[in-house]
């Protein structure tokens, strides 16, 4: 049996202390350029609190055009990983710019100034998966 967190309600009529279960088409999520985006840096929120009711997880996927780029920045307590699924750009943390490409995994800890960039000839999709999902 699951015993729920002492912090954690019951939701009615499920046996997890959490919202029930979610599956989503990603055709059915809107894109949106958030703040500190530019030039068409598009994202879809997949599993966030407001989407799903997560309490560890943003879990996004990300379309950048040519030219499109999140400015730097940095986070408190976040921690972040960018998985590359196509396109290539340039990402720079804590000064250092290396190029990434499909497949490639970038793992950013909390205090690290970051900034991506699609430098490529073709869109540059891939997936951002930060935990807490806030910065607080």
């Amino acid at each position: 049996m699951n015993t729920p967190h002492k912090d954690t309600p019951e939701v009615k009529g499920t046996t997890t202390p959490y919202a029930p279960a979610v599956t989503r088409n990603l055709a059915e999520l809107f894109w949106i350029e958030y703040p500190g985006h530019h030039h068409q840096a598009l994202s879809k929120a997949i599993v966030t609190p407001a989407q799903n009711g997560s309490k560890f997880f943003d879990h996004r996927i990300s379309c950048y055009e040519p030219g499109a780029f999140v400015e730097s920045h940095v986070h408190k307590v976040q921690e972040q990983i960018y998985h590359v699924l196509s396109g290539e750009g340039v990402l720079i943390t804590d000064g250092e710019r290396r190029v990434v490409r499909a497949n490639d995994v970038a793992f950013i800890p909390p205090g690290v100034v970051h900034e991506l960039h699609c430098t490529g000839t073709e869109t540059l999709v891939f997936l951002v998966i930060t935990t807490p999902p806030t910065d607080e």
